[in-house]
């Protein structure tokens, strides 16, 4: 999850936005070819009306190309250990969340002849154009007879689950058939899952149609096309920011982050006359604003502040400029607030920082910031570079007095792509319904903030391998492994912490959770865990 920033102080959390959505005409997703035959299935997606079920706009330049000027904006960022509860009965719930279709769009069966052509197709497919008559099972070896057998009985079976209204269960029947190389029904399953997920629906709709369009894309190979583009029309600098602030705005998983880094650091550095901050991840610099209040207005006075902060394009993007912005801006309110302040900018990726970047001077006491970044750094599974602990052992020989980390609490960087799927579908779904609460269904920025905010990781996380599935989020206790591995200890959160962030918890919904476990303080939505913050020294 690439953060979301806020542009004004913590408290205020009213502003919304009403730029208008832009209907497009439908459009195909890539074609997939089954090795068996030659035909090619085509993923036909029906224009976004309010009146239809839909799930992704379509791109308003030539659909084969899927090139992007713009990055990936927030990695959210984001089960396999812990379950999600599917949506709950006291959250706007309503006869949306069960599996159907409006008006005429209804794919389901329920005429027995349809449903034996239907099978009938399949077994041509499966046994090539000669078994037009059921006279062709007498010629056909035993194995590949019950083989048509095996898929017709699992297609009736999905057949009967899909009316049940268990939408959850068929997307995770689809990535199980293209986990086992079962593209004839994984492509059936997905043209019945097309007439019901939808953008304007329930979570698990809406979550629905992204994680279709990244099984779409995987199949497809385009992943790392669909990752960039997500045929949507690319939202201005202005539009972008837009959405992520409603985001930061209207859930508190960054405030959560920020405060409880900033809350750290404040407690290392009480005794310090000055400080040095290198924020691997600077994006607008909204978390340090409350840090050079909370400083400004330390007994004794504020000590002097400088701030390296490191960053690439993504978020220059969103900003409208480079990082130069944020430093004049930050160096503005300490000047309002008395506090002797510099800023030294990064323009770089992490993974190409070295030591000499970040002009350390000796003796001087140093706080590094990890939030939300690390989980975008390759290891030791991606290649020979592996810079996620690279990074780590560097920041260690610095001897910082302490280093912040925050992350999500999910598993995706090694697994498989099933489990990994179904780690995707428990986590994202905890995330939908948090906003599901927060915003109205119909509200006109709420399919932007998913589309442009969180479904871009969806589709790399399920469509991406190698070196082009960037977001690799790693479990705390992994987290664990490496900051130890790296030299570092933990440096426990202290009780006010801990207070300050149930003090933010109280504006939003209830089912918002926060626990502490092991010095580990992690955010959560029900019985989920979300977002884990710690610190190390």
């Amino acid at each position: 999850m690439r953060p979301s920033q806020n542009p004004e102080d913590i408290n205020e959390f009213n502003r919304f936005y009403n730029q208008p959505i832009e209907y497009q005409e439908s459009y195909f997703l890539p074609s997939i070819n089954n090795p068996n035959n030659n035909q090619s299935y085509y993923a036909d997606v029906s224009a976004l009306k309010p009146d239809q079920h839909c799930y992704v706009e379509s791109s308003t330049g030539n659909s084969s190309e899927l090139v992007s000027d713009s990055p990936p904006i927030i990695n959210f960022n984001p089960m396999m250990q812990q379950g999600s509860d599917s949506y709950r009965s006291d959250m706007h719930h309503s006869p949306d969340d069960t599996f159907q279709s409006s008006g005429n769009s209804s794919c389901y069966t329920s005429d027995v002849t349809d449903l034996k052509h239907k099978l009938r197709e399949l077994e041509t497919a499966m046994l090539g154009p000669d078994s037009e008559s059921m006279e062709s099972y007498k010629t056909i070896p035993v194995a590949a007879a019950n083989q048509v057998s095996s898929e017709s009985d699992k297609l009736v079976g999905m057949m009967e689950m899909m009316p049940s209204g268990d939408l959850k269960e068929v997307l995770i029947a689809c990535a199980k058939a293209i986990a086992e190389n079962n593209l004839i029904t994984a492509e059936w399953l997905m043209s019945e899952l097309r007439t019901v997920v939808s953008v304007c629906g329930s979570p698990i709709q809406r979550l629905g149609a992204y994680m279709l369009e990244g099984l779409v894309a995987r199949l497809a190979s385009s992943g790392s096309s669909i990752y960039k583009a997500l045929r949507c029309k690319e939202p201005t600098s202005v539009e972008l920011f837009s959405y992520m602030h409603l985001l930061y705005e209207i859930c508190p998983y960054f405030k959560f982050g920020y405060l409880s880094a900033n809350g750290a650091i404040v407690d290392a550095m009480k005794d310090e006359n000055s400080i040095h901050i290198i924020d691997f991840q600077i994006a607008q610099g909204s978390q340090w604003i409350t840090l050079i209040h909370a400083l400004a207005a330390r007994p004794g006075g504020p000590p002097r502040i400088r701030i390296t902060g490191i960053d690439d394009s993504t978020s220059a993007y969103a900003r409208g400029g480079g990082i130069e912005i944020v430093g004049r801006r930050l160096s503005s309110i300490a000047a309002s607030c008395n506090v002797p302040f510099e800023f030294h900018p990064v323009p770089a990726s992490c993974p190409d920082i070295e030591i000499e970047h970040l002009k350390v001077r000796p003796g001087e006491p140093l706080a590094v910031n990890f939030a939300l970044v690390l989980h975008h750094m390759p290891d030791e599974s991606v290649g020979t570079q592996n810079h996620r602990d690279r990074l780590l052992r560097m920041v260690k020989s610095l001897s910082p007095k302490i280093v912040t980390l925050v992350e999500q609490e999910s598993n995706t960087n090694t697994a498989q792509f099933f489990p990994r799927f179904l780690e995707t579908l428990n986590y994202y779904l905890s995330v939908f319904e948090s906003i599901d609460v927060a915003l109205p269904r119909d509200h006109k920025e709420r399919i932007n903030v998913e589309q442009h905010c969180l479904a871009r990781e969806i589709v790399n996380i399920l469509a991406c391998e190698g070196a082009e599935r960037v977001e690799r989020h790693e479990l705390l206790e992994r987290w664990r492994s490496r900051f130890a591995m790296a030299g570092f200890k933990p440096y426990p959160l202290s009780s006010s912490v801990n207070a300050t962030i149930k003090t933010l918890l109280e504006n939003y919904y209830q089912s918002y959770t926060l626990n502490e476990r092991n010095g580990v303080l992690y955010l959560g939505w029900m019985n989920r865990d979300l977002v884990a913050s710690c610190a190390w020294k």
